[in-house]
């Protein structure tokens, strides 16, 4: 124990220790260099803002801005935005990052996605307007014909087709219900003529 007591005073030790500590100081200044000049430390882009772009249009403006971008799976159509244009950007516009950072981009879809028309056949209109709406689809408007049951559902229309129940609609179309006014059919008829 004594002669390691010895050697840790003695000027070998010292001056080893000396040199590993000079070594440790240099090795980490040139490894902060480095990383200044390897990592563009202090230089920063703008993110432009890629709102509305055409994905082909953003590609470019991404290269020309010396970044990087991931398209992520379109969300929701926006009917505000043109199709297959840039809905959102993750970072937004206008923030500082370093040059070749990825830019993630939410892309419109080509139109709203296709909801099945529910089954509303004999069910009333006030019910058959909720569960439309529950979908994501409308009633455009009502059409009255003879049949027994008041404002019942009888048939449906989309864009003057016939469709049924199962059908597949783009989300927020609008449906024209058929509807029963409480007459019975071919009742007037009748009437006319007995008189």
């Amino acid at each position: 124990m004594k002669n390691f007591l010895n050697f840790l005073k003695s000027k070998t030790f010292l001056i080893q220790l000396g040199l590993a500590v000079v070594a440790v100081l240099v090795l980490v200044m040139l490894s902060l260099r480095w990383l200044n000049s390897t990592t563009n430390h202090g230089e920063f882009v703008e993110v432009p803002d890629f709102s509305k772009m055409s994905v082909s249009e953003m590609r470019k403006a991404v290269e020309d801005a010396g970044l990087r971008y991931q398209v992520l799976d379109s969300s929701e159509y926006n009917p505000d935005y043109p199709r297959f244009s840039i809905l959102d950007q993750n970072p937004p516009a206008g923030n500082k990052v370093k040059s070749n950072r990825k830019i993630y981009f939410t892309v419109n879809p080509s139109g709203y996605k296709k909801v099945t028309v529910p089954d509303i056949i004999q069910v009333t209109q006030r019910n058959a307007a909720s569960m439309l709406k529950a979908v994501g689809l409308d009633v455009q408007r009502v059409t009255y014909i003879d049949e027994l049951g008041k404002d019942m559902v009888y048939n449906m229309k989309f864009k003057g087709k016939y469709i049924k129940p199962g059908d597949k609609l783009p989300k927020t179309s609008k449906v024209e219900l058929i509807c029963g006014n409480g007459t019975v059919p071919g009742s007037a008829r009748v009437q006319a003529e007995s008189n």
